[in-house]
């Protein structure tokens, strides 16, 4: 009886979606006095530490309201950010970053170099658990000082001779470096307001940042609002003044917002499945192919998946072609990690959908037909369409290996401590690029990688990505990490790569600035709001 109750606002979302949308009036909006972005995250981010943060919601906020030492142009190259300089010994073993003068975080404190010393220090600390602490190895000792093989930081390849100097002394020469210090993880980080506050350093009242914008409000399960931050050293927003992001994560609902003019702004999991071939015909919608690949992981340390066959068996059982269909075109079939169109890209690597060898696997494994085989969970975050996907994997897995796996789904950020603390025998995951390069993908499953979820650990596999990470020559690199990709992908198989994310969005005519790009950021400041009309409506 509950179910017929809450079908009703549900029929009322529907009705108004399929039948207001056709009054839609985007040039209805007054773009002389609007100031304010609408978007919608789905969620509660989990962090705005960016010591502690691993998610692409959280992502959002803090690229929007930090900066690092260098950032990306058009082309993804680093330029030059918070650093206004660098310089690169010989040997590509020391950068010497000289920090911007006059840069004031938002309560007036001038930025110092200290300030990335201590954030470095604290993200490599055994303590504070950080799962992008791996991002560092790089550095001299870093890895060492994570371990707790060394206890001096003063051992480790950062200095802060003065004020406006940080020099960074790499263990080998790295040609991703520089893309390595755009990201989150590598941002400053003011001591005293973190040993103040302690784990509330990051609410409203307390944080501290020098981006672009500064955080206003942040209601928790509702919404944040972050407000340009006017003491900021570099380019101010352009239109968007204000960013508005609600918490929904019931796309129907997202969808009937963005119509009816309360968003601008939405991305694939504030549209439903079957709305996307009525919304995929409207200006408003885009899509792009970006630097993201969704996986199913295995703990390898969990019985039965300790045994490659099994995990062999249940790879070769996922029919990717039918799943690109039922999502709709929001992802393109891949057996091998590296994302489409990213350098080492192996359409040849992997392990393809194949019924008998999956039973066959499984046969081999000890359960012929599935049988006797132990009762599996699949764990899925809820969110979006992943409740779909995780269907659409339970029925591959009975129809073709006789295995039954229930369902298991968590809120987000409870999803993510999960995989952290203690990760299922299987579960669904995805990786978004944080640079563009094949580094970033590969090194996730070394195995002191702290995003690795599946506890897989290969010293040959981490040989040949560290060496692929110390060469320039494109050819050199590709046959390396070629070979780490079979070892992946069809020999150990921890995972198991199924689609490369389509990000489909969609945007009102009246923004620019917020189309989708390869690595999926969305930078509010380069926001414009334009001035939009129809043909005849003049």
């Amino acid at each position: 009886m509950k179910r017929s109750k809450e079908f009703l606002p549900i029929l009322c979302i529907l009705l108004f979606i399929s039948c207001g949308s056709g009054n839609r009036a985007p040039d209805a909006v007054d773009i002389s006095r609007k100031d304010t972005l609408n978007i919608n995250i789905g969620t509660e981010p989990p962090t705005l530490d960016w010591s502690l943060a691993t998610d692409v919601t959280s992502f959002t906020i803090i690229e929007n309201i930090m900066d690092g030492l260098a950032a990306f142009d058009g082309k993804y190259e680093p330029v030059p950010a918070l650093a206004r300089s660098w310089r690169v010994s010989e040997d590509g073993r020391t950068y010497t970053f000289k920090i911007r003068e006059k840069v004031l975080w938002t309560d007036g404190v001038p930025l110092r170099a200290g300030d990335f010393l201590y954030s470095w220090k604290r993200i490599l600390k055994p303590e504070t658990a950080g799962s992008y602490a791996y991002f560092l190895f790089d550095v001299k000792n870093a890895r060492k000082f994570n371990s707790g093989e060394i206890k001096d930081f003063a051992k480790v390849g950062v200095k802060a001779p003065d004020e406006h100097t940080l020099i960074v002394t790499l263990e080998k020469p790295r040609a991703y470096f520089l893309s390595l210090v755009t990201f989150m993880s590598t941002f400053p980080m003011r001591k005293d307001i973190v040993e103040r506050y302690g784990t509330r350093w990051t609410e409203a009242v307390n944080i501290v940042t020098l981006g672009p914008y500064r955080l206003k409000e942040w209601k928790h399960h509702k919404e944040v609002l972050i407000e340009e931050y006017e003491g900021y050293w570099g380019e101010k927003p352009k239109s968007a003044k204000k960013v508005k992001m609600i918490m929904n994560e019931n796309p129907v609902s997202t969808l009937a917002l963005y119509e009816s003019g309360e968003l601008d702004f939405l991305d694939s999991k504030g549209i439903p499945l079957l709305e996307v071939p009525r919304v995929m015909k409207l200006p408003d919608f885009k899509q792009s192919v970006v630097f993201r690949n969704n996986y199913i992981g295995f703990n390898t340390k969990k019985p039965p998946f300790d045994n490659p066959l099994v995990r062999k068996a249940f790879a070769s059982s996922i029919d990717r072609k039918s799943l690109a269909g039922l999502l709709q075109g929001a992802g393109m079939p891949v057996t091998s990690w590296i994302p489409i169109d990213m350098l080492a890209h192996n359409p040849r690597i992997g392990i393809s959908f194949d019924v008998q060898k999956a039973r066959k696997f499984l046969e081999m494994a000890g359960y012929p037909g599935g049988e006797n085989f132990p009762k599996t969970a699949f764990l899925y975050p809820d969110t979006g369409n992943n409740r779909i996907v995780a269907e659409a994997f339970q029925s591959m897995w009975k129809e073709h290996l006789g295995i039954e796996v229930k369902l298991v789904n968590q809120e987000w950020t409870v999803y993510l401590s999960t995989l952290r603390t203690d990760p299922p025998p299987v579960f669904r995951a995805g990786w978004q690029a944080d640079f563009p390069d094949p580094h970033n993908f590969m090194n996730l499953f070394e195995c002191g990688s702290g995003n690795n979820r599946t506890r897989w650990c290969n010293p040959e596999y981490d040989r040949l990505v560290e060496k692929a990470a110390g060469i320039l020559d494109r050819g050199q690199r590709t046959d390396l990490y070629n070979s780490a990709q079979r070892i992946l992908t069809e020999t150990d198989v921890p995972i198991v790569p199924y689609l490369n994310s389509v990000q489909q969005n969609m945007i009102k005519p009246y923004v620019k600035g917020l189309e989708p790009d390869r690595l999926n950021f969305l930078y509010f400041s380069r926001v414009e709001f334009v001035n939009h009309f129809t043909s005849g409506e003049r």
